[in-house]
């Protein structure tokens, strides 16, 4: 099994051994359609829809097949996962066949699948057995699936609140994805409470929509009721969409309206860290130290005092 994003692969399988015999070619003809494995039919179920080979494959359980040559071999996905072995095989219940190039490995006295290669909307499943590794890959829309995923909790609990809105709102904009229904979600959560965190984030959904004077009307009137929490949290919505710069003047603005705060130098620093400039960091990060001791001493003074 395996789990990329929020769905869930799985393949099931019987695992014949090698046993001294030849396998391919002999216990295992070529050009024939194969199960896979052994004894009952092979198959592999997703609990999401996934992408194989440029192809949309609906979630559900499929019959897994394959029919090996001495180059290439062709995959078979089959609607039909409850026939027994390949015995029954029936090209008409075909969802999907594709090419694959089979590669060497190292000797696999029983035959297994795995998971080689995993990345946040991949995977590369690969059956091996004897000398030889047929790798496939499996693929995700990530995105899709985490929209269809927010637009099921946001009709839960989460919708009666305003923070849940912005969530959804600020996942569209990190992720330049949807944007036009992130505007939507901001301009719900500012329904419900309007308030200086869910104004930056339309103001950043704004913008990315080329909307730049719309964008900057929102933005004045988030700063004008803004805290200085709320202003940091801005920065750090931008930073984590790789708009460093920006970040840094939002950083730079908080150490205007509030000075005295150790936590704004702290996060400016942390915005010249993210662009690479270690001079303007270390500068900022020790501004950031002198008012923690400067902080430290007064409540040494008042508790001395009390």
């Amino acid at each position: 099994m395996q789990q990329i994003g929020m769905t869930d692969i799985k393949i099931d399988y019987h695992r014949p051994g090698v046993k001294g015999r030849e396998i391919w070619g002999a216990l295992v003809p070529y050009n024939q359609v194969w199960r896979a494995g052994a004894n009952e039919n092979t198959t592999i179920s997703f609990s999401k829809d996934v992408i194989i080979a440029g192809r949309n494959v609906p979630a559900g359980i499929y019959g897994l097949h394959m029919i090996p040559t001495e180059s290439d071999w062709t995959i078979i996905l089959s609607r039909d996962y409850r026939a027994w072995g390949s015995f029954f095989y029936n090209e008409g219940n075909d969802l999907i066949r594709f090419i694959v190039t089979p590669e060497a490995c190292d000797f696999q006295e029983w035959l297994m699948y795995s998971f080689d290669v995993v990345t946040a909307n991949s995977t590369i499943a690969s059956l091996k057995w004897d000398k030889l590794k047929i790798p496939f890959e499996i693929k995700i829309d990530l995105q899709k699936q985490m929209i269809n995923e927010i637009e099921v909790q946001l009709t839960g609990i989460p919708g009666f609140f305003w923070q849940a809105w912005d969530q959804a709102a600020n996942y569209c904009f990190t992720n330049s994805f949807n944007l036009e229904q992130g505007l939507q979600w901001a301009d719900h959560s500012i329904g419900i409470n309007k308030n200086a965190t869910n104004l930056f984030t339309k103001s950043l959904i704004l913008a990315d929509l080329n909307k730049a004077d719309e964008a900057a009307e929102i933005k004045t009137e988030a700063f004008s009721i803004a805290t200085e929490a709320e202003i940091n949290t801005f920065g750090y919505q931008l930073i984590n969409a790789g708009k460093i710069d920006e970040a840094i003047e939002v950083f730079k603005k908080n150490t205007e309206l509030f000075p005295d705060s150790w936590n704004v130098w702290d996060s400016l620093a942390e915005g010249y860290m993210n662009k690479g400039d270690k001079q303007l960091a270390i500068q900022y990060y020790t501004k950031h130290l002198v008012w923690l001791l400067i902080i430290s001493i007064k409540e040494s003074i008042m508790h001395w005092y009390n």
